[in-house]
Formats: C-alpha cells, structure tokens, sequence
C-alpha cells in the first residue's frame, strides 16, 4: 500500500466508520473497483485497518469527552444519589451491549476476516444494510419524538438486543453504527440518542478489539515505512472522525423523520454499482 492509498483509505475510513455505511466494507470495495492490489489477508492490511480504528475511538472519547466526564462524575457520587444510581445504570447498559460483540468477534475472527476479503459479498451486504436502514424509518415514520424514551430509561434487555445487532457489523458491507442505530430506534430511542449510545458504545468495542489484535502488529515484522504510513494515516482519520461525528449529531438531531433513508438509497447504489463493475 502506497503512502498516498493510505492516507486515501484513512480518510475513507474517518468519513464512513461513523456513518451507518460500513467503513470496513468500504475499505474493501473501493480499493478493488478502483484497481488497487490492496488485500485484506495481506499481513499489513490487519494492523493498519486497527490503528486507522483506533484513531476513530480518540475522536469519539475527544468530541464525547463531557459525557463520560458527567458519567464519571456521577458514579462517584459528586451529583447525589439519584444522578449516581443513573451513572452506574448507563455504564452497565454499555458493558452489556458491548458483551456481545466480544465475545462473537473472538469466536468468529478467521471467517470474519475471510468474507471481508470478498468484495461481491462487500457489495451484497452494503445493499442488506441500506434496506435494513429504510425498513427502520418507514417503521417509525409515525412516531413523535416526544414519545421516545432518553438512554437512561433503556434496561439491561434493551441494551442486550442492542449489543446483539452491533454484531451485525461482522458481516461485511454490514455497518457497526447503522445496526446499533437500528436496533436503538426498535427499543424507542430517538435518533439523535440512539446515535449517542451507538457512539459511547463504539469506544470500549473498538478499543477492545484494537487491544485483542495488538500483539499481531508486533508479531508480524512490519517495515518502517508501514509504520510511517500508519501513523500519518491514523491522525487524518482520527480529525476525519472527529468532522464526521460532530456533522452526524447535528443532522440526526435535525432530522428526526428520516435521518438514516438516504445513508439507504446510497449503500444500495454503492452495492448495485459495485456488483456490475465487479462482475462486469
């Protein structure tokens, strides 16, 4: 991978981690239609796509920085009782939505890893994701925002189901924080919340990973020069996601109707389109 790829597919991967478009498949299915030689069982491509993560998880804990200092804050009891019995409960919410993704990923890392190398499958799955994202607006077209609950008021169940659609994701083509999402508007979460939680969550499951698959950037005799460009690499993605965060919580606070429809009308473009050049 060129120094100029890398910096394409980190800022490729800054834009679209967040966005409910997959950024993972992304980074399978552009390289490939555009021509490049950029494998996922490449020993490099691994601990590249993990850096490029963690730099994403930076930009989340940077832009979220107030809440988890209010959770934080709470928990010890600096706000009463009430405020810190609420803390406790939304840090159990993320542990039990995170559970599942863990303990999935370590189980099924080898065939996750291989169905990411196949861009068709990418494109198949990036056309799944966009249908699963107009289903869940055409479903609640109807509800009122005012009649959603605050993440405070989700249960231990409703996390659980949470956690069991971020799972998802290990399907490629299929993204992280559009079946989270999802999965938050299905439990009456509005928009903009159910992306909060989707964001907060995203931090312990990608640091997590990141620290599982550590040991493979040390193990695989890396040369210099990958490193440069994983560096650079990760800091372009981690100011990417930092812009793509902050532009997301402002749209799904403002479009509250609609927000995930044209993220659906794109991932099944993408995916159609990928599936003619490919086979074509």
């Amino acid at each position: 991978m060129s120094f100029l790829q890398a910096i394409f597919i980190a800022i490729l991967q800054g834009a679209t981690e967040l966005f409910p478009v997959s950024s993972l498949g992304h980074a399978v299915l552009i390289p490939a239609l555009l021509g490049w030689r950029i494998h996922a069982q490449n020993p490099t491509f691994l601990p590249f796509m993990i850096m490029l993560h963690v730099g994403t998880a930076f930009a989340l804990l940077m832009f979220f920085w107030k809440d988890w200092v209010a959770l934080f804050k709470g928990a010890f009891g600096k706000d009463g009782k009430t405020i810190q019995k609420q803390s406790f409960h939304i840090f159990f919410l993320l542990i039990i939505a995170t559970l599942p993704g863990i303990v999935i990923g370590s189980l099924f890392e080898k065939l996750i890893r291989s169905l990411f190398s196949t861009p068709n499958i990418v494109a198949f799955f990036l056309i799944c994701n966009g249908v699963m994202l107009f289903w869940v607006d055409h479903l609640r077209k109807n509800i009122n925002v005012e009649n959603t609950i605050a993440i405070a008021d989700l249960t231990m169940k409703d996390a659980f189901f949470i956690g069991i659609f971020q799972c998802l994701a290990f399907f490629p083509g299929i993204s992280r924080s559009g079946s989270t999402i999802v999965a938050g508007l299905l439990r009456n979460l509005s928009h903009e919340n159910s992306a909060r939680f989707s964001f907060l969550m995203a931090i312990p499951i990608i640091l997590a990973a990141s620290i599982f698959q550590m040991w493979k950037i040390y193990k695989e005799q890396i040369k210099f020069d990958h490193f440069i460009n994983m560096g650079v690499a990760t800091i372009i993605g981690c100011i990417t996601a930092l812009l793509s965060t902050a532009f997301l919580m402002k749209y799904f606070k403002d479009n509250e109707k609609w927000a995930l429809t044209p993220f659906g009308y794109y991932c099944c473009a993408l995916g159609i389109i990928g599936f003619a050049l490919l086979l074509y």
